[in-house]
């Protein structure tokens, strides 16, 4: 089979192992690449892997061959998938690989935001310490997550991950899903309800056409005025310059955000010094475990292609 594998700067640094797809057939890998390179690319493609590259109608046309998508993520919205069906194309996910990654980023987010230990260890190391007459100095309040209510958007495998790290921290855990499960410990509350009642609301939904935008200016004034918003999910799914404006006015306590509407961060960005928020690049998923599994279920989607028993198509 003739694979095609672009994105993978995205993927490895050198530091991740490809072997487990090389078995399935000849592999060309490509960084990322413009619209018109993709198309060259993986013109004579059978197999095209992608991380964020767009898969539309235009380069589904420049494929003829084109038999299989597998996406090295869990979201999809960078593939058409009407145009995928259309032509015949299976497309395949691969669910739950980050779900431990980027619930132990939301907690670092959470802790340095709420602790500021990295405002203290680059203190020490400017040599601060040496500086002071007490044992201890405190420039930066800091304050405990204990007791405070945690509110989860979103009840898949990530939000359930970080439902149970927050209430072993000893928050109180409420919960808004489109799908309420039968087997939740926590109390389900209205999409209205999470915003107004969370001291810290982290965002585990899909960006869909009803998700776009959720956290906007009415859902903002919503919120407590100390609150935290937390989203390692998708940056469409915030308003950013709601967001902005709440941030800079003082009308929201904070924000903690690994994802933004338009990635690599645009210039004009609304969010960039906003006040209070912390913002890491699209990291959450990069520990170099995460990434390995990642690739290892890729290539698993689609040696069960191959053999005729699609897994993880999300098209069908």
């Amino acid at each position: 089979m003739d694979i095609v594998s672009v994105d993978l700067c995205t993927l490895s640094a050198g530091d991740i192992d490809f072997c487990s797809l090389e078995k399935l057939g000849d592999v060309t890998y490509y960084d990322t690449l413009t619209p018109g390179g993709l198309a060259r690319a993986a013109g004579e493609a059978e197999a095209l892997l992608v991380n964020k590259a767009q898969v539309d109608e235009a380069l589904l046309s420049a494929c003829p061959r084109l038999k299989f998508i597998g996406i090295y993520a869990t979201g999809y919205n960078n593939v058409d998938l009407a145009a995928c069906r259309k032509r015949g194309v299976t497309v395949c996910n691969v669910p739950g690989y980050s779900t431990h990654a980027v619930a132990q980023h939301v907690f670092a987010l959470l802790l340095m935001f709420c602790g500021a230990a990295d405002k203290y260890a680059a203190s020490v190391y400017k040599g601060d310490w040496k500086r002071v007459k007490t044992f201890s100095y405190m420039p930066w309040q800091t304050h405990e997550v204990f007791g405070k209510t945690f509110g989860v958007y979103g009840y898949g495998n990530i939000g359930r991950a970080v439902a149970r790290i927050a209430e072993a921290m000893g928050m109180e855990v409420i919960v808004c899903t489109r799908t309420p499960p039968a087997d939740c410990p926590y109390e389900q509350v209205s999409s209205d309800e999470i915003f107004a009642r969370s001291d810290f609301l982290s965002l585990h939904c899909p960006l869909t056409e009803s998700t776009a935008g959720l956290v906007n200016a009415r859902t903002l004034a919503l919120m407590k005025e100390d609150a935290v918003l937390i989203n390692t999910a998708r940056g469409g799914l915030v308003d950013e310059r709601a967001l902005a404006s709440a941030l800079n006015s003082e009308r929201l306590g904070g924000a903690c955000l690994d994802v933004i509407a338009a990635e690599p961060m645009k210039k004009d960005c609304p969010l960039f010094r906003a006040k209070h928020c912390i913002i890491t690049p699209h990291v959450a998923w990069v520990p170099r475990e995460t990434r390995q599994r990642l690739v290892e279920a890729a290539a698993y989607n689609l040696k069960c292609f191959i053999e005729g028993r699609p897994v993880n198509v999300v098209n069908s």
